[in-house]
């Protein structure tokens, strides 16, 4: 038996298991009856909540103030915070799990009722514990093998384990003072992503943002501070029209750095791609000779190294040709395709990457950190700094007692940054360059597995004749839907449903979620991102066996 001091003086009595006993200073109800008016009615929400658990009886009528009083509360919810993750991780790597128990916005809303409220009295500790397996139950199971919905999926343990101490130390990644070995952590491994770039040890510069679209602001944002520094202090008032050229097949972002900076929307040159969905690169020089006939100013050429849809690879090397003569920055967009660095074997597909002026890379994407996780890389030092530097003398004061050259808050847009360094540097450590290749080559392996698969099958055609990133591209076309008696516009105007109508039926029945969306004139088709370290040949076969049993049900002869 032992005791705890609770917050108001009284002494709870626990045995092996916990479970309180009594109060020493009276009955629970009298108890109770201390607490404020808003506690107690708390406490008669509770015979709406679920069934509740024994285990978790001790934490009945104690509240968010005893955990900061009571160092044994504190622990304990803790503690069983840790096994509802623990088996929440566990499970969602079973196949009979489901990876989503899905309910429309309505349903669900009318299913957790009371739960999502947040008002006056506040919750016990027992039904916050209750809220978190809740929530947990309506989630969506990213790290389940059959969770193909996106780019980033999957789990990493180790990844996870830095996350949660990233959350426990709460830091601000702004100044030295603060953020600390932090700081370093993030100089080093911003070091090493430069160095599988291919810009020398010391060479450099690079922060980590809040995901890929706004490293690729970052980019556009100093490829205008270089071109035109005066912009910083007195604004687009020029006139003057600045040019950005993108493949038609990049990520949007690039349009949204364009229209927050300034730069507009219609000034976004989309270049056409080829059949493999890269930049024709003829293409792009024709476009920057118009913008220069037409009194335009050339500001940036964006290479995509892993395309959203098909994981194409513009040709970076040629690109650079163009941007070294006409003076133009080169930015890579490598946040889906650019750990491919990571391998000896498929790094040729960036070939000349080492000649771009920057690269955005999202490790939360092929390396499978925990999201967010991503990095705006820049071969020339100083050049973040130049662009965002305010010098804000209540933060970045310039006489302090150490070396302010590590306060990184004068090279951000943001002010505060979360710390999303951690969980990838331990990673690092857990797996070494070694470790991370082995990843990237599994994952490209298993991606040309599931393409062979997909040519090999009868109902099945690949939307590439050949895939370059990790992601396979198909049509399932029903033949009991699909015939050759229909026209061309009739079989497209069919085929751009099915997806659609698997996805859904699939969804419903929680088993696996793909995506699939239209790409041009393309109808809609199916697109498999491979990144989870889950995913076996055995899983995929698995994926284009479960299409094929949905089909049969859904479009029946």
């Amino acid at each position: 038996m032992e005791q705890l001091q609770g917050s108001k003086g009284y002494k709870k009595q626990y045995n092996s298991s916990n479970k309180i006993l009594e109060l020493e200073s009276g009955s629970l109800e009298k108890h109770v009856s201390h607490k404020s008016k808003e506690e107690t009615e708390s406490r008669e929400t509770r015979k709406f909540r679920p069934k509740k658990q024994q285990q978790w009886d001790r934490f009945e009528g104690l509240f968010y103030k005893d955990l900061q009083t009571d160092s044994k509360v504190q622990k304990d919810f803790l503690t069983e915070m840790a096994k509802i993750l623990n088996t929440y991780l566990t499970d969602q790597c079973k196949t009979k799990t489901k990876v989503v128990d899905f309910h429309h916005p309505h349903q669900l809303e009318e299913l957790l009722g009371d739960t999502l409220c947040v008002d006056g009295p506040p919750r016990d500790l027992h039904q916050v514990l209750s809220d978190c397996k809740e929530t947990l139950k309506y989630c969506v199971k990213t790290g389940h093998p059959h969770f193909l919905n996106q780019l980033s999926t999957g789990l990493d343990v180790v990844g996870v384990a830095g996350e949660w101490l990233t959350a426990a130390v709460n830091t601000n990644m702004f100044t030295f003072e603060v953020g600390s070995v932090f700081v370093l952590m993030e100089n080093t491994v911003l070091r090493k992503m430069r160095s599988f770039i291919g810009w020398g040890e010391q060479e450099g510069d690079g922060i980590f943002t809040p995901g890929g679209t706004m490293s690729n602001i970052y980019a556009l944002l100093l490829a205008r501070h270089r071109k035109f520094p005066k912009i910083k202090e007195e604004g687009m008032y020029s006139g003057q029209k600045l040019v950005v050229y993108t493949s038609s097949q990049s990520h949007f972002s690039i349009k949204k750095a364009a229209i927050m900076l300034g730069i507009g929307l219609n000034n976004v040159c989309s270049i056409p791609c080829d059949e493999r969905g890269r930049m024709k690169v003829d293409e792009l020089e024709k476009a920057i000779e118009e913008t220069l006939a037409d009194g335009g100013v050339p500001l940036m050429v964006s290479a995509t190294c892993g395309t959203t849809v098909l994981a194409a690879y513009d040709p970076v090397d040629r690109m650079a040709d163009i941007c070294q003569k006409y003076k133009i920055w080169l930015h890579v967009d490598g946040a889906w395709g650019g750990s491919a660095l990571l391998s000896k074997k498929y790094k040729h597909l960036l070939k000349g990457v080492q000649r771009c002026d920057s690269m955005t890379w999202n490790p939360h994407k092929m390396m499978g950190a925990p999201l967010q996780c991503s990095a705006i890389l820049i071969r020339k030092s100083g050049e973040l700094l130049a662009a965002n530097a305010l010098c804000a003398d209540y933060l970045y004061q310039t006489d302090k007692f150490y070396d302010v050259s590590y306060d990184t808050g004068d090279r951000s847009i943001q002010c505060g940054r979360h710390n999303d360094v951690f969980k990838l540097w331990l990673m690092w450590r857990s797996k070494g360059d070694n470790g991370f290749e082995d990843s990237i080559n599994k994952i490209f392996h298993l991606s040309r597995y599931l393409e062979q698969r997909v040519k090999e099958r009868k109902h099945f055609t690949s939307v590439l004749s050949e895939i370059e990133g990790p992601s396979v591209s198909f049509w399932y076309e029903p033949p009991q839907l699909i015939n050759s008696n229909l026209s061309s516009r009739e079989r497209k105007n069919l085929l751009s449903k099915v997806a659609p109508k698997i996805k859904e039926s699939m969804t419903l029945k929680g088993n696996m979620m793909l995506a699939y969306q239209p790409l041009g004139d393309l109808p809609n088709f199916f697109r498999i991102a491979i990144s989870n370290p889950k995913l076996t040949e055995s899983t995929l076969d698995f994926v284009l066996d479960e299409i094929e049993r949905i089909s049969s049900d859904i479009f029946l002869e």
